[in-house]
């Protein structure tokens, strides 16, 4: 059974800094490409980053130089490091696993940048 669990998110001041944790389990992880994306209400999901199965990464544009994608293959796990958050960063964020034309989506968590 595939699962994709995250984590890390919630509420945090413009400026600060959240790490997202997305815990996967029932693939072969490790060639998956893996990504996060996000949607903010009334908006369509994005994508935010994503890494290849080797040293590949590719980021948005609105988040590059802010934000860092990583994974951990010994333990399944990918992450996304966001500093210097803006109110613009809001949104329910998603962990994606995508290989062989199949996707994998966790249930999402909330991060919210406010004062």
């Amino acid at each position: 059974q595939v699962q994709l669990v995250e984590s890390g998110g919630g509420l945090v001041q413009p400026g600060g800094s959240l790490r997202l944790s997305c815990a996967a389990s029932g693939f072969m992880f490790s060639i998956y490409r893996m990504g996060w994306y996000r949607q903010a209400p009334e908006k369509q999901r994005e994508l935010v980053a994503i890494s290849s199965g080797g040293s590949i990464t590719n980021y948005a544009d609105s988040v590059k130089g802010r934000f860092t994608i990583s994974r951990d293959n010994a333990k399944n796990m990918v992450y996304l490091q966001m500093n210097g958050l803006k109110p613009e960063d809001t949104a329910v964020y998603y962990c994606n696993a995508a290989q062989f034309g199949i996707d994998y989506w966790g249930q999402g968590t909330q991060v919210t940048v406010s004062s």
